[in-house]
């Protein structure tokens, strides 16, 4: 953990944005004629852009919102409600609920001999379970991840994914799946026996409540587990808020929420097998997309968090942008950190 650069701590005299986000102005630094020409882009090539949020030293400093979008719209998570998970999974570890190295709750891996039954929550918080799963957004091609979340697995997905097999010796390769996000998920419902409503008040009263987030929807299957792979919609601004948890390394308003240490293995590096091309990982948190040291929560359709630790910044994008222009709306959300430079 000595290499990962440090996390800044909340300045002095500025205000946690618990109840309103304290504003600020943009850099004296920033050349502002190439930002906003950068951000006219932001919101012209890449199909739908329905908001963009910086916050820099704890403050707002900057939003646009796109037609029909504003600071009170939720927007869809996707793929960023797996932090949120990784969030989940920290709180209750931080309780003594769970051990990350421990194999995980799963009860359809108890049969004796069953090789999936040595999965620990690390190696599916880490996507390196060795589960077969494949993850494809395409309805024309074969997909588990549709199959979960809109056909046979809908009513419950964790039930969908822990049913699997593996296909590969656990940590031994790594393979993005949301189809674990929801092991996850359910593994923390079973630690505290609650489902449903239950659970939405638990990530009400321990979560969302002490950020001031107060614009949450998390989505539920029918069999009560959250759907943590993918729905959780928020407004932008509440999307930030969550950042800011992780870039002040888990305390807000002075409070320890999340262990001490958990921001730190949300980025230590996974291994990954050669030739992997979707970019760096950590623990439900990706790695590098802004340059080396930063981390993200990213989601499908383009929705990112982007934390800058040596910035003290956060970069929310929410927006609807088609998987064809996805590594031009990368290189456009890391061109907007490289800005502040």
């Amino acid at each position: 953990m000595s290499t990962l650069p440090p996390l800044p701590a909340q300045p002095a005299g500025t205000p946690w944005p618990t109840v309103a986000w304290p504003t600020g102005d943009l850099p004296a630094t920033l050349d502002r004629r190439r930002f906003g020409a950068h951000l006219d882009k932001g919101f012209s090539a890449f199909v739908e852009t329905h908001a963009v949020v910086i916050v820099q030293g704890g403050r707002l400093i900057y939003e646009r919102y796109g037609p029909d979008h504003g600071p009170d719209k939720t927007c869809m998570s996707w793929s960023m409600a797996k932090s949120i998970t990784h969030a989940l999974a920290g709180i209750l570890v931080g309780d003594g609920r769970l051990d990350v190295e421990a194999p995980a709750d799963v009860p359809e891996w108890r049969e004796p001999g069953d090789p999936r039954g040595a999965i620990t929550l690390d190696q599916l918080l880490r996507m390196s379970s060795g589960l077969e799963f494949s993850e494809v957004y395409e309805p024309d091609k074969p997909s588990d991840t549709i199959a979960m979340m809109w056909g046979d697995g809908k009513d419950d997905v964790a039930h969908y994914a822990a049913d699997k097999p593996l296909a590969h010796e656990p940590d031994c390769f790594w393979s993005y799946s949301s189809g674990t996000t929801n092991i996850v998920a359910r593994a923390l419902a079973r630690a505290i026996d609650a489902y449903g409503p239950d659970f939405h008040a638990f990530m009400r009263e321990r979560l969302f409540a002490p950020l001031g987030m107060a614009s949450p929807i998390p989505k539920f299957d029918l069999a009560g587990t959250f759907i943590g792979s993918s729905f959780c919609f928020c407004t932008a601004r509440d999307f930030a808020r969550f950042g800011l948890l992780y870039l002040r390394d888990g305390v807000w308003e002075g409070r320890q929420l999340l262990p001490d240490t958990w921001a730190d293995y949300a980025r230590i590096p996974t291994w990954q097998q050669e030739g992997v091309t979707e970019g760096r990982y950590g623990a439900h948190w990706w790695l590098d997309l802004a340059g080396p040291g930063t981390f993200s929560a990213n989601g499908h359709e383009g929705q990112f968090i982007v934390l800058v630790p040596e910035l003290d910044l956060i970069v929310v994008r929410n927006g609807k942008t088609p998987t064809e222009l996805k590594d031009e709306l990368k290189a456009w959300v890391a061109e907007t950190v490289g800005l502040f430079r």
